[in-house]
């Protein structure tokens, strides 16, 4: 009787101990780090859901979850980050919605000019074009800049030539234009939103301007080999002058990727992007400091960039990748994925 009772508890105990094994492999499952992750924007700004149509808002929804779908179906393959980012901003880049490529904002001048940049977390290699106008794809024109050159910018018709030289696709300054950014810049022109009263001064409001936001388009991506890789494409600012350049194709600055930390790619008034190296300092803030993803994104976008006036936001994976996309404005679109099947896409700023 004494051997059945010791052999009855016995077995009890074997199975609470292998029960609380299997509820701990099952939280640790699902607090595993994702084999790969992907997260989007299509620019931030002032994105108020009373100013969009419900046609609008499934649109924008639909091109972001294309996006979204593009990039995945490289990395769930095991394809790399570069290739998911490429394939992530191209579309976009052909889509009118955004302001990269195909319906890219106007100059002062009523011409199109785009900028791009890239960058390879695991080399920390680099390349970016700026003020391009016939280059189809300016994001592909940047990683070829990173790929096959030992240059990391390129400008104007120099870039224009190597691209070009690189077989990539060239077309006319118009297969960018659409009729909704030719009539932004006449209504910006006419309510006079931006003046340059000289070179290095502007003052900057958008008044009466509806929907009006820093357009880029950007995505930074972690690949099933533990790499990183970030890029950012745009149209830079409506009615931009003197070859006016903002963040978007300067590495830290607009884009940056580190597999020690994270990528980062940005979208937001440039310039204090610029002054603030603020995909950098993300980077920076954990490498430092030791901080999270998200606790050095907020730092900077709601910290940094909020006390010295500047507008915007940015998207982010980590090398575990965790996702965070911070902005200061009232809508930034915006969207992720993992390879655990969590996803979301979001346009305002309660979403």
């Amino acid at each position: 009787m004494r051997n059945l009772l010791t052999l009855v508890v016995c077995l009890a105990v074997s199975c609470l101990t292998f029960t609380s094994c299997q509820n701990i492999q099952s939280q640790d499952t699902s607090n595993a780090k994702p084999e790969y992750a992907l997260v989007i924007h299509g620019g931030a700004g002032t994105i108020l859901k009373e100013n969009m149509t419900p046609e609008r808002e499934a649109a924008y929804t639909q091109a972001l979850q294309d996006a979204l779908d593009a990039g995945e179906a490289v990395l769930a393959t095991g394809g790399s980050s570069k290739d998911a980012v490429i394939a992530a901003i191209q579309l976009m880049e052909e889509n009118p919605l955004f302001n990269a490529g195909v319906g890219a904002v106007f100059t002062h001048e009523e011409t199109v000019e785009l900028d791009a940049s890239f960058m390879d977390g695991a080399s920390l290699n680099a390349g970016a074009i700026a003020g391009v106008k016939t280059v189809k794809s300016p994001i592909a024109a940047a990683r070829l800049v990173m790929d096959s050159s030992v240059h990391v910018m390129l400008s104007g018709k120099g870039a224009e030539t190597f691209a070009e030289g690189m077989g990539l696709e060239l077309v006319e300054n118009n297969y960018f234009h659409t009729d909704r950014r030719l009539n932004q810049i006449k209504k910006i022109k006419e309510s006079q939103a931006y003046t340059t009263p000289g070179p290095y001064k502007g003052e900057l409001s958008f008044e009466g301007i509806e929907d009006y936001k820093f357009g880029t388009v950007g995505a930074a991506a972690l690949d099933k080999e533990g790499n990183l890789a970030a890029g950012t494409s745009t149209g830079g600012m409506s009615n931009k002058r003197f070859g006016r350049i903002g963040d978007a194709p300067i590495i830290g600055a607009g884009t940056y990727a580190n597999n020690a930390t994270c990528a980062v790619s940005c979208t937001g008034h440039g310039e204090y992007f610029i002054r603030n190296v603020v995909a950098y300092d993300v980077s920076a803030r954990m490498k430092y400091q030791g901080l999270s993803l998200a606790e050095a994104g907020d730092g900077v976008v709601m910290g940094t960039l909020v006390e010295e006036g500047g507008s915007g936001g940015l998207i982010s994976v980590d090398k575990d990748g965790n996702v965070h996309m911070p902005f200061n404005t009232s809508g930034m679109y915006r969207g992720y994925v993992k390879s655990t099947g969590e996803s979301s896409i979001g346009i305002y700023k309660d979403e």
